[in-house]
């Protein structure tokens, strides 16, 4: 080799040794953070999380074991920088089919809107009301609403149907300003809830909003409490169960009355006939009166007691403490669907 060569060779060596002493020393950028762990998802072997700003794979099933846990299932991959996708990363996932396989780890569309995820396989059960997907995850930005309830329009009449066209989603906006707190309080999960509850259970008495007044006359006249002192002015039997969630009693009308400012207990027919007063009256209900529980729905709501202590607020031992269980599976299994179209978890204590 020349002179010339060598010392060429030698400049390339040296040039490349340089390269190679600055590469390791330059940070690598963090990885993108797996889908949070959830205490109650089920993980099976390969699955990955992030907790506390790292990633982490599962190596065998496990549950309820926070990551990096004790028992070595969790294998730790590193920092990750926060952003976190949903699952799959993007949103051009299929549409869910009833009766479609889906294996585990699949990712869905739902009609909601919303991505669910499968924990097992299973043969194309709704996710909004199986245990076998994880809590939806919204895809791009959240839809906004102009009118500033919680429940869009579209997903109001989605919940409803076949609703009767008494009930409008405007009369409920209207409404909403009657009690500010309402579906206003806590993180925007505990809102989403307190308004899946609350038309949950709006549901249940109504037959899905179809029924504006009780459908037996012949219970009319029982709902005169002649013991008031302002006795029953409208009529023996002018205090029926009217509105969402079905107002009954004069003292009930009375004390509505008083509250919003409207006069119920001379005129109770303005509950079936002016949907914001309806709307108002179940409201109302739902904010101020323990009823037959032990507190408001409003405040079971917010304040972690869990959607079975709405019930007993509305029904007590008629339906709790085993009293009709079939009634309170119903108004739970539409919690389900209704905290599905919010795109939320439904939370403890679903049974009173």
């Amino acid at each position: 080799m020349s002179r010339l060569r060598a010392l060429v060779a030698l400049a390339g060596l040296t040039i490349a040794g340089a390269l190679v002493a600055i590469i390791p020393s330059t940070a690598a950028s963090a990885a993108t953070c797996a889908t949070p762990w959830r205490s109650s998802a089920v993980y099976t072997g390969g699955m990955q999380v992030s907790h506390n700003g790292r990633n982490y794979q599962a190596k065998w099933w496990t549950q309820n074991e926070a990551p990096p846990g004790t028992s070595g299932v969790w294998q730790d991959l590193g920092a990750c920088d926060g952003s976190t996708p949903p699952p799959g990363g993007t949103c051009d996932h299929p549409n869910w089919v009833a009766g479609t396989w889906y294996p585990a780890g699949s990712i869905v569309r739902y009609t909601n809107g919303q991505y669910y995820i499968a924990e097992h396989g299973n043969p194309g059960y709704d996710p909004t009301i199986s245990t076998w997907y994880w809590d939806p995850y919204s895809c791009g930005s959240p839809p906004t609403n102009p009118d500033g309830f919680v429940v869009t329009e579209p997903q109001f009449n989605q919940m409803f149907p076949g609703r009767n066209s008494f009930y409008t989603y405007s009369g409920l906006v209207a409404a909403l300003s009657a009690y500010p707190a309402f579906t206003k309080t806590g993180s925007t999960t505990v809102q989403r809830q307190e308004a899946a509850a609350f038309l949950a259970n709006v549901h249940h008495e109504t037959g899905g909003l179809v029924h504006i007044v009780e459908q037996n006359p012949a219970n009319y006249p029982h709902y005169c409490d002649p013991g008031q002192p302002y006795g029953c002015p409208a009529g023996q039997a002018a205090y029926y169960g009217r509105g969402p969630i079905q107002l009954s009693w004069n003292f009930n009308y009375n004390a509505a009355g008083n509250a919003l400012g409207l006069p119920l207990l001379t005129n109770p027919w303005l509950v079936e006939n002016d949907a914001a007063v309806a709307w108002k009256t179940a409201i109302w209900y739902w904010m101020t009166q323990n009823g037959p529980g032990w507190m408001t729905a409003h405040s079971a709501m917010v304040n972690g007691a869990g959607f079975g202590e709405t019930i007993r607020s509305i029904n007590g031992a008629i339906e709790c403490n085993g009293g009709n269980p079939a009634q309170v599976q119903s108004r739970v299994s539409r919690y389900q669907q209704f905290v599905g179209i919010l795109g939320v978890p439904a939370g403890a204590n679903l049974y009173c």
